[in-house]
């Protein structure tokens, strides 16, 4: 391996292991708590070497982001390819939004509620952030009748993320989610 290639490396495995500090951070404690310097004590190297990485805590958070949206995309590709008929899709692939974001709220949030330096419903929108969006359409697509598919998809989209938010944010009482994540699925696929 050439010097150049282990240093490539070397910066790679530098950049995850930000990327997993913040998160686990972020998980553990909330966004407030992840700053350079706290990042730079948990992965012990110096501030200065963070922002040879990444230019702040926005940037740092738009990377945890960006790892969501590929491990959502992941997560609701595999609900909706594994049921066996559209409606059953979409309740899979409803559940496993709702479980992404309750399992990993830090993330979430960094994703869809706090300002991130990520281009969305552009059509310079990376690939990656369209893919999760791309599930849910092609979850939808098969009921959508007469309706503009891509509407009906921002829709179904905002009331998971509208349930998910309000709920979180002690808005809606959490025992009765899963209720009204049924009544949802139900409404969507009559």
């Amino acid at each position: 391996m050439t010097t150049q290639a282990r240093r490539r490396r070397e910066q790679a495995d530098r950049e995850k292991l930000i990327i997993k500090a913040a998160r686990d951070l972020a998980e553990a404690e909330g966004w407030d708590a992840v700053t350079t310097r706290r990042l730079a004590a948990e992965i012990e190297y110096s501030q200065p070497v963070l922002y040879s990485h990444f230019k702040g805590k926005d940037a740092i958070m738009a990377a945890v982001a960006t790892e969501g949206f590929t491990d959502l995309a992941a997560e609701l590709h595999t609900a909706r390819t594994s049921a066996p008929e559209a409606r059953l899709a979409l309740t899979a692939v409803g559940a496993a939004y709702a479980a992404f974001a309750d399992r990993r709220p830090a993330v979430y949030d960094a994703m869809f509620t706090h300002a991130v330096d990520l281009t969305f419903a552009s059509p310079e929108t990376p690939a990656i952030l369209q893919a999760g969006f791309t599930e849910l359409l092609e979850t939808v697509r098969p009921l959508a009748g007469d309706d503009d598919v891509a509407a009906l998809a921002e829709t179904f989209w905002s009331g998971l993320h509208g349930l998910v938010t309000l709920m979180r944010n002690g808005r809606l009482r959490r025992e009765d989610h899963d209720k009204r994540l049924a009544i949802l699925f139900g409404r969507f696929a009559a």
